[in-house]
């Protein structure tokens, strides 16, 4: 897949190259069902989501993501250490999405935890879970594979801004 060529008009904010991501199977392996409480976040939890998703940059979430889907989360102290949820909705497929952990909880099986739920909740509307997650991400890649996910295909993703007029 080719990089964003520039085009009149348009200004390049970001970019990276993407894996898009399917589960057909679900591999369940993690350690921390036993011993985690999974809470369901909502309305009220916007404020740590954001501030969360703005630590350790999963991808896009702002104030309204959280009503494309369920998202859910790990607590630890009352306070949001992890969480993962639902975003675009196709014909057959729910992504998982906003997959991340505190960096001072890393390592503790949160997000497989977060995403077996999440995936078991898809398949139970008979749908395939999917998933992006950038190239360079070599942790969350081999999360994935070990849930399942094997990649569909890579893709480019461009952030683009309008150019004013006059610019």
């Amino acid at each position: 897949m080719e990089p964003y060529q520039p085009q009149s008009g348009w200004t390049l904010v970001a970019s990276a190259t993407l894996l898009q991501m399917v589960c057909e199977e679900i591999q369940l392996s993690s350690p921390a069902h036993a011993v985690t409480a999974v809470v369901e976040l909502g309305a009220s939890d916007v404020p740590e989501m954001i501030g969360l998703t703005t630590l350790t940059k999963p991808g896009p979430f702002n104030q309204r993501t959280h009503e494309l889907g369920s998202y859910l989360g790990v607590r630890r102290e009352c306070k949001l250490v992890a969480m993962a949820g639902e975003r675009l909705k196709v014909p057959g497929f729910t992504e998982v999405s906003a997959v991340c952990t505190h960096p001072e909880h890393t390592g503790r099986g949160y997000a497989g935890l977060l995403m077996i739920e999440v995936m078991q909740r898809i398949r139970g509307q008979e749908e395939t879970p999917f998933l992006h997650v950038r190239e360079d991400n070599t942790r969350a890649i081999e999360l994935y594979k070990r849930l399942g996910f094997v990649t569909r295909a890579q893709v480019q993703l461009a952030v683009l801004r309008k150019t004013p007029v006059g610019d």
